[in-house]
């Protein structure tokens, strides 16, 4: 999906052919993302699933783990194309880009 294979049993991930190196935590949270494509995780699920707690150890945790994530796989933090945040609800990772990724940048009119 847009360039990213990642392979669950050896744990390893490539972005367009070359294989990027995740850490073990960075990885779960691409895999809990990848694994339902399409459709938008709760960050309360993701502390559940990637970090195996109920309760919030920090509010940035995902965020800063997302951010390494989004890097690693070229993807543009200010307009991510992999990884995008729906507001209030959670993350997805995108099937294919998001509209504004195929449009062209609009341009001011004097």
């Amino acid at each position: 999906m847009q360039g990213v294979d990642l392979d669950a049993e050896t744990r390893r991930v490539w972005r367009d052919g070359k294989e990027i190196k995740l850490s073990n935590k960075e990885f779960d949270l691409l895999h809990a993302l990848i694994s339902r494509a399409g459709e938008i995780v709760s960050r309360d699920e993701l502390m559940r699933d990637v970090w195996q707690t109920n309760f919030w150890t920090s509010a940035k945790t995902i965020d800063v783990h997302l951010g390494w994530v989004r890097k690693k796989l070229g993807d543009d933090t200010r307009r991510p194309t992999l990884i995008t945040t729906i507001r209030g609800r959670g993350l997805r990772f995108e099937v294919t880009p998001p509209a504004y990724a195929t449009s062209p940048p609009s341009r001011a009119r004097a």
